[in-house]
C-alpha cells in the first residue's frame, strides 16, 4: 500500500458518519436514498461522504437508472474493512443503526426518494 492510499483510508475513517455508511454496508448493497435514511444527512451530505470513501478504496457504486447502490469492495484482501467491521460491530450506535436499518430496507425505494427530496423523484 502507497502512503497516499493509506492517507485517503484514514481520513475517509474520521468520520462517524463515514463509518457507520461502511457498518451498514456489511449485510450488503444499500442504495444512496436508503443511506440517506439511515443517516438522517441531506442527499448532497451523504453524496459527499460516500464519494470520500469511494475516493479512499472503501466502497464501490453503481447506477440502476435513477438510482445509485453502495457496496463493500469484493475483495478479500481488505482487511482494514475486517478490522473496522469488528472493532465496531457491537457498539451501541452500530446495533441501533442494525435495528433501523431493518426497517429502511423494507420501505419502497420510490416513496423513500420522494420524501426526501419533498416529492422531486
Amino acid at each position: 500500500m502507497k502512503i497516499d492510499s493509506f492517507i485517503a483510508i484514514t481520513k475517509a475513517l474520521s468520520d462517524s458518519h463515514r463509518v457507520r455508511a461502511l457498518a451498514a454496508l456489511r449485510n450488503g448493497e444499500l442504495c444512496v436514498c436508503q443511506i440517506i435514511e439511515l443517516l438522517a444527512l441531506a442527499p448532497s451530505t451523504v453524496s459527499k461522504h460516500m464519494s470520500i470513501l469511494k475516493q479512499a478504496g472503501l466502497v464501490e457504486s453503481r447506477k440502476e437508472g435513477r438510482w445509485i447502490y453502495y457496496r463493500l469492495p469484493a475483495r478479500d484482501d481488505l482487511k482494514t474493512m475486517q478490522w473496522i467491521i469488528r472493532a465496531i460491530a457491537n457498539t451501541p450506535e452500530i446495533l441501533d443503526d442494525d435495528k433501523r436499518l431493518k426497517k429502511i430496507t423494507c420501505a419502497d425505494l420510490e416513496i423513500m426518494c420522494k420524501k426526501q427530496r419533498n416529492g422531486k423523484c
